[in-house]
């Protein structure tokens, strides 16, 4: 892929300097240099394919056709200031890490103020439309990307949202965000693969408990899995023995049995541990019981709570991931923000599908069912407008980093 040096980044609202040193765009166009990064190399890129799957269009292949053709703008909708202004501005870094690792300079990015609310997301787009915005990057927060929706959708413009609410896709609006019930069902259909096939959920009576358990009990019966109780506790309480004890069937006649034998605990922090711990003193012994977890393990520290310990979670394959933190930090200083990612692989994907010719982001092209490969492994937009994501499972290990005991599929063995 033939890469450009620099790559033309325009600012349409006031954007504050990093925390890292990196100085993004003013309001004026600009040149920005490019960051200290390592080789150009391919980030989000067409998946391999699956077994017996026909060959989609290449979207990097062949010379580059004439600027007049391939002229390409999008936006990005991002929290740039306010509250969230933090995630925000690492979310537009990794953006231009992406722009400067394989974009080209027919590609223009325009960051826009969200301001980490509804309103200031809706005069972003508002401005993005007015300036030719051919794709709508972000908004981050499930309120911004419902407020932006119909203006995109009246503009004919489709919408690439970092969200991971699933009641913000659809109708030309994509969300790309980490959806919480697959990576439930993924750990789920591993359990079930090492003959634990009797699963309970253990919950907090919150949104994303809730949708974890809702989305298990449409989705787990065609794997061959079952549901042996669903319980919420206060996600604000310290006393978890109650819902434990109603989620615990004994049976005379199998002593130490508990009516399941693998425990999803989709939680994270100080009360997931809290409620792993609660877990012995009501009778479940988690070196039988499995517990299983999302996302949200990744940074909770299971490994220091004994009781978490062999537990499995789903998450992305740590690698790619590892490696675009690696040159994050070289590019901006410091550590990304783990949704990083999302700002990055949103970015890539509107630069690479730009390269065609004649560039397209209709549906078709969006939704292609093999997918793309990004930094947090493949990943496919849905014509639902939700997505799909392939997932490791990690262990994890007491007192020590969790270590992948299944890997990430390289490829969707399935269509849609």
């Amino acid at each position: 892929m033939a890469l450009a040096v620099g790559l033309a980044v325009c600012a349409c609202s006031q954007v504050p300097s990093t925390a890292g040193g990196a100085k993004p765009p003013s309001q004026t166009s600009a040149n920005l240099p490019p960051p200290a990064v390592p080789a150009p190399r391919p980030a989000v890129t067409q998946a391999p394919l699956a077994p017996g799957a026909a060959m989609a269009p290449s979207v990097t292949a062949g010379p580059l056709p004439s600027a007049s053709a391939r002229a390409t703008t999008a936006a990005l909708l991002l929290p740039l200031s306010g509250p969230s202004a933090g995630i925000g501005m690492a979310l537009f870094n990794a953006a231009q890490l992406a722009l400067f690792e394989v974009g080209d300079n027919q590609f223009t990015l325009l960051p826009f103020d969200t301001k980490g609310n509804a309103e200031g997301a809706a005069t972003a787009a508002q401005q993005a439309i007015a300036q030719h915005a051919e794709i709508i990057l972000g908004p981050l927060f499930s309120g911004e990307a419902k407020a932006v929706a119909p203006l995109t959708r009246a503009a004919g413009i489709p919408m690439v949202a970092l969200t991971a609410d699933r009641t913000a896709a659809g109708d030309n609006v994509y969300i790309l965000g980490f959806l919480p019930g697959p990576q439930a069902l993924r750990v789920a259909d591993y359990a079930r693969s090492q003959n634990r096939t009797r699963l309970a959920v253990l919950a907090p009576a919150n949104e994303y408990g809730r949708i974890v358990a809702e989305f298990l009990s449409n989705n787990l019966a065609p794997l061959g899995g079952s549901l042996a109780g669903i319980e919420y506790y206060d996600p604000n309480g310290v006393d978890f023995s109650g819902p434990i004890k109603r989620l615990i069937k004994t049976d005379p006649r199998m002593p130490g049995d508990v009516g399941f034998d693998a425990l999803l605990l989709p939680d994270e922090g100080q009360r997931l541990r809290a409620v792993a711990a609660a877990l012995a003193a009501q009778g479940v012994d988690t070196r039988q019981v499995k517990p299983l977890g999302t996302m949200l393990w990744e940074e909770s520290k299971p490994g220091s709570e004994p009781a978490l310990a062999g537990g499995w979670y789903a998450a992305p394959a740590a690698a790619g991931h590892a490696d675009f933190d690696s040159r994050y930090a070289k590019a901006f200083g410091g550590k990304p923000p783990r949704l990083a990612s999302l700002g990055y692989d949103a970015a890539a994907l509107a630069a690479v599908l730009a390269r065609r010719t004649p560039h397209d982001y209709s549906a078709a092209v969006l939704t292609n069912p093999l997918g793309f490969a990004g930094v947090d492994g493949i990943f496919r937009l849905r014509p639902d407008g939700t997505n799909e994501r392939g997932y490791a499972v990690m262990e994890v290990v007491s007192g020590g980093p969790a270590q992948e005991v299944a890997p990430a599929p390289a490829a969707f063995q399935a269509a849609y």
